[in-house]
């Protein structure tokens, strides 16, 4: 019985990490969608969007039953109750990735990004694209360093998000309503994305740590505790 209730854990994990994979896909054709006005791969995120939220409720139903059947304690505990959490952020940033197709889609054949920001939306969707890997990364291999990376990019989208929102209200914004609504929407869209990534990440943190106040410091020393657990793992 064990063994089967390892096993279930293990498949969780593993039903995560597909549910990620999927998510970079989605914000890859996104993101590519809403800079090149291509309204067919804004179609396929917007479609593929039900096969994400399909999976999120089935790991639901399965961390749901584990606790019904198992009654999991201390670690044990902590993993199905992250899992669900876990699934609820990949959830969203599903959904973001579909919002940001969707502005493609409504301004095609316009393309949506309005002129003078092409540069900076680039720029998001690529730290997005990254974000989204590494978050992939993370759950597969828990490696603790993967979150400061992601926390990192983090900053630079906020940085970006914020000089939108600079460029938009300067007198020397000549854009319409549609333009400024648009760009407005799409750098909140790509900011919530990345900021649901870090959600992940703390939670993957807390699984490690069993803690949720933890800073770069303190996941600095988690990750060097687990890499020489890993090399000592190793050498035995």
């Amino acid at each position: 019985m064990r063994e089967v209730f390892h096993q279930s854990l293990e498949d969780l994990q593993a039903q995560l990490v597909e549910i990620a994979e999927l998510v970079t896909v989605s914000i890859d054709k996104a993101t590519r969608a809403f800079a090149t006005s291509d309204v067919s791969l804004a179609e396929e995120v917007i479609a593929d969007d039900a096969r994400i939220d399909e999976l999120a409720v089935t790991l639901d139903e399965r961390a749901i039953e584990i606790l019904a059947r198992q009654q999991p304690v201390a670690r044990d505990l902590r993993i199905v109750i992250t899992a669900l959490r876990v699934s609820a952020s990949l959830e969203r940033m599903g959904d973001m990735a579909e919002h940001i197709a969707q502005l493609a889609r409504l301004r095609f054949p316009e393309r949506a990004i309005p002129k003078g920001l092409k540069g900076t939306f680039t720029r998001m969707g690529e730290l997005d694209v990254e974000i989204a890997r590494t978050l992939a990364e993370l759950l597969r291999t828990q490696d603790l360093r993967l979150a400061d990376a992601i926390r990192n990019a983090d900053d630079d989208v906020d940085e970006l998000h914020a000089r939108v929102f600079e460029k938009v209200l300067s007198d020397n914004w000549k854009g319409e309503a549609t333009a400024t609504v648009d760009a407005t929407l799409a750098s909140r869209y790509h900011e919530r994305f990345a900021d649901h990534a870090v959600a992940v990440a703390k939670k993957v943190v807390y699984l490690a740590t069993g803690d949720w106040a933890v800073d770069e410091e303190d996941i600095a020393l988690a990750a060097e505790a687990q890499e020489q657990e890993e090399t000592g793992s190793g050498h035995a």
